[in-house]
Protein backbone atom coordinates (compact mmCIF):
# COMPACT_ATOMS: atom_id res chain seq x y z
CA UNK A 1 0.00 0.00 0.00
CA UNK A 2 1.22 3.15 -0.93
CA UNK A 3 0.42 7.28 -0.59
CA UNK A 4 -0.51 7.52 -4.70
CA UNK A 5 0.01 11.80 -4.64
CA UNK A 6 0.31 15.09 -2.79
CA UNK A 7 3.51 15.79 -1.07
CA UNK A 8 3.83 12.29 0.37
CA UNK A 9 3.35 10.67 -2.83
CA UNK A 10 5.44 7.57 -3.32
CA UNK A 11 5.69 6.58 0.88
CA UNK A 12 4.72 3.28 1.73
CA UNK A 13 2.28 2.10 4.30
CA UNK A 14 3.29 -1.08 6.00
CA UNK A 15 1.34 -3.88 5.88
CA UNK A 16 -0.53 -4.52 9.25
CA UNK A 17 -2.13 -8.22 9.24
CA UNK A 18 -3.73 -7.41 12.47
CA UNK A 19 -6.43 -5.41 10.99
CA UNK A 20 -9.04 -7.04 9.61
CA UNK A 21 -9.77 -4.89 6.04
CA UNK A 22 -9.94 -5.00 2.46
CA UNK A 23 -7.52 -1.82 1.44
CA UNK A 24 -8.89 0.20 -1.30
CA UNK A 25 -6.55 -1.04 -4.99
CA UNK A 26 -3.91 1.44 -6.13
CA UNK A 27 -5.51 1.21 -9.34
CA UNK A 28 -9.34 2.42 -7.93
CA UNK A 29 -7.62 4.47 -5.51
CA UNK A 30 -5.70 6.54 -8.33
CA UNK A 31 -9.50 6.49 -10.08
CA UNK A 32 -11.10 7.94 -7.20
CA UNK A 33 -8.13 10.65 -7.16
CA UNK A 34 -8.43 11.77 -10.08
CA UNK A 35 -12.65 11.83 -10.46
CA UNK A 36 -12.35 14.17 -6.99
CA UNK A 37 -9.40 16.71 -8.01
CA UNK A 38 -11.15 16.99 -11.63
CA UNK A 39 -14.50 18.00 -9.75
CA UNK A 40 -13.42 20.12 -6.29
CA UNK A 41 -10.07 21.19 -5.12
CA UNK A 42 -9.07 18.65 -2.23
CA UNK A 43 -7.18 21.37 -0.25
CA UNK A 44 -9.20 22.56 2.66
CA UNK A 45 -11.26 20.12 3.04
CA UNK A 46 -13.22 18.52 6.12
CA UNK A 47 -13.03 14.75 5.34
CA UNK A 48 -14.79 11.58 7.50
CA UNK A 49 -12.97 8.13 6.48
CA UNK A 50 -15.79 5.79 7.44
CA UNK A 51 -14.98 1.69 8.37
CA UNK A 52 -11.50 3.53 8.13
CA UNK A 53 -9.17 0.15 7.76
CA UNK A 54 -5.47 0.43 7.80
CA UNK A 55 -6.30 4.75 7.00
CA UNK A 56 -5.24 3.87 3.41
CA UNK A 57 -7.99 6.65 2.02
CA UNK A 58 -7.47 9.17 4.82
CA UNK A 59 -3.72 9.52 4.10
CA UNK A 60 -4.23 10.16 0.50
CA UNK A 61 -6.84 13.12 1.82
CA UNK A 62 -3.75 14.38 4.04
CA UNK A 63 -1.53 14.25 1.77
CA UNK A 64 -3.56 16.29 -0.91
CA UNK A 65 -3.52 19.19 1.75
CA UNK A 66 -7.15 17.98 2.93
CA UNK A 67 -7.78 20.30 6.17
CA UNK A 68 -9.51 17.97 8.76
CA UNK A 69 -9.77 14.30 8.36
CA UNK A 70 -11.93 12.24 10.84
CA UNK A 71 -11.45 8.15 10.90
CA UNK A 72 -13.75 5.74 12.72
CA UNK A 73 -13.97 2.44 12.64
CA UNK A 74 -14.35 -0.07 15.59
CA UNK A 75 -11.06 -1.78 15.83
CA UNK A 76 -8.37 -0.94 18.29
CA UNK A 77 -5.68 -1.87 15.95
CA UNK A 78 -7.05 -0.28 12.94
CA UNK A 79 -7.36 2.86 15.19
CA UNK A 80 -3.86 2.67 16.89
CA UNK A 81 -2.29 2.17 13.20
CA UNK A 82 -3.88 5.10 11.81
CA UNK A 83 -2.38 7.14 14.76
CA UNK A 84 1.00 5.85 14.59
CA UNK A 85 1.02 6.35 10.80
CA UNK A 86 -0.42 10.07 11.49
CA UNK A 87 2.71 10.77 13.89
CA UNK A 88 5.05 9.61 11.67
CA UNK A 89 3.71 11.55 8.73
CA UNK A 90 3.32 14.60 10.35
CA UNK A 91 -0.48 14.19 9.26
CA UNK A 92 -4.12 16.01 10.45
CA UNK A 93 -6.08 12.94 11.21
CA UNK A 94 -7.90 12.39 14.01
CA UNK A 95 -8.87 8.99 15.27
CA UNK A 96 -12.56 7.70 16.72
CA UNK A 97 -13.01 4.34 18.23
CA UNK A 98 -16.65 3.59 17.62
CA UNK A 99 -19.30 1.71 15.74
CA UNK A 100 -19.99 3.83 13.09
CA UNK A 101 -23.65 3.77 12.77
CA UNK A 102 -23.52 4.39 16.47
CA UNK A 103 -21.04 7.62 15.24
CA UNK A 104 -23.40 8.80 12.55
CA UNK A 105 -26.43 8.46 15.04
CA UNK A 106 -24.67 10.80 17.45
CA UNK A 107 -22.78 13.30 14.62
CA UNK A 108 -24.00 16.84 14.26
CA UNK A 109 -20.30 18.05 12.42
CA UNK A 110 -20.46 18.78 8.94
CA UNK A 111 -18.16 17.37 6.40
CA UNK A 112 -17.28 18.78 2.89
CA UNK A 113 -16.14 14.99 2.01
CA UNK A 114 -17.63 11.21 3.29
CA UNK A 115 -15.67 8.72 2.43
CA UNK A 116 -17.18 4.50 3.62
CA UNK A 117 -15.86 1.59 2.83
CA UNK A 118 -17.86 -1.00 4.80
CA UNK A 119 -17.18 -4.48 5.11
CA UNK A 120 -18.61 -5.60 1.54
CA UNK A 121 -20.91 -8.38 3.25
CA UNK A 122 -22.29 -5.63 6.00
CA UNK A 123 -25.78 -5.98 5.58
CA UNK A 124 -26.38 -2.77 6.79
CA UNK A 125 -24.51 -0.93 3.53
CA UNK A 126 -27.73 0.24 2.20
CA UNK A 127 -29.04 2.69 4.85
CA UNK A 128 -25.85 4.83 4.97
CA UNK A 129 -26.78 7.28 2.21
CA UNK A 130 -30.18 7.11 4.31
CA UNK A 131 -28.59 8.19 7.75
CA UNK A 132 -25.97 10.45 6.64
CA UNK A 133 -28.12 12.80 4.43
CA UNK A 134 -31.16 12.36 7.24
CA UNK A 135 -28.89 13.60 9.90
CA UNK A 136 -27.30 16.24 7.33
CA UNK A 137 -24.08 15.41 7.58
CA UNK A 138 -22.42 17.01 4.45
CA UNK A 139 -21.98 20.37 3.63
CA UNK A 140 -23.74 22.34 1.23
CA UNK A 141 -22.38 20.74 -2.31
CA UNK A 142 -20.61 17.90 -0.34
CA UNK A 143 -19.97 14.32 -1.56
CA UNK A 144 -20.57 11.49 -0.27
CA UNK A 145 -18.96 8.55 -1.67
CA UNK A 146 -19.06 4.27 -1.00
CA UNK A 147 -16.97 1.92 -1.94
CA UNK A 148 -19.07 -1.67 -1.93
CA UNK A 149 -19.74 -4.75 -3.82
CA UNK A 150 -21.03 -5.17 -7.05
CA UNK A 151 -24.12 -6.45 -5.24
CA UNK A 152 -25.95 -3.86 -4.37
CA UNK A 153 -27.25 -0.71 -6.64
CA UNK A 154 -27.97 2.79 -5.50
CA UNK A 155 -29.40 4.27 -8.84
CA UNK A 156 -32.65 4.91 -7.36
CA UNK A 157 -31.31 6.28 -4.15
CA UNK A 158 -31.45 10.26 -3.63
CA UNK A 159 -28.86 12.37 -4.14
CA UNK A 160 -27.22 9.24 -6.31
CA UNK A 161 -24.92 10.76 -8.90
CA UNK A 162 -23.22 7.92 -10.89
CA UNK A 163 -21.06 4.40 -10.11
CA UNK A 164 -17.85 3.72 -11.27
CA UNK A 165 -16.21 0.17 -10.78
CA UNK A 166 -12.75 -1.02 -11.05
CA UNK A 167 -12.51 -4.13 -11.04
CA UNK A 168 -13.89 -5.98 -8.24
CA UNK A 169 -14.19 -1.96 -6.28
CA UNK A 170 -17.43 0.01 -6.75
CA UNK A 171 -17.90 3.90 -5.82
CA UNK A 172 -20.98 5.25 -5.95
CA UNK A 173 -20.69 8.91 -5.38
CA UNK A 174 -23.55 11.05 -4.11
CA UNK A 175 -24.00 15.10 -3.52
CA UNK A 176 -26.13 16.87 -1.69
CA UNK A 177 -27.37 20.06 -3.49
CA UNK A 178 -29.71 21.43 -0.97
CA UNK A 179 -28.00 23.48 1.31
CA UNK A 180 -29.58 22.38 4.55
CA UNK A 181 -27.94 25.13 7.29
Amino acid sequence: MRIIGGKHKGRVIPNNKRIKARPTTDQAKEALFNILSHQIDLENQTVLDLFAGTGNIAYEFSSRGAKKITCVDMQLNAIKFIQKQSEEFNMNIKTIKQNVFHFLESQSNRYNIIFADPPYDLEKTSLLPELIFNKKLLKEDGIFILEHSKNINFEKTLNFIEQRTYSSVNFTFFKNNVDSK
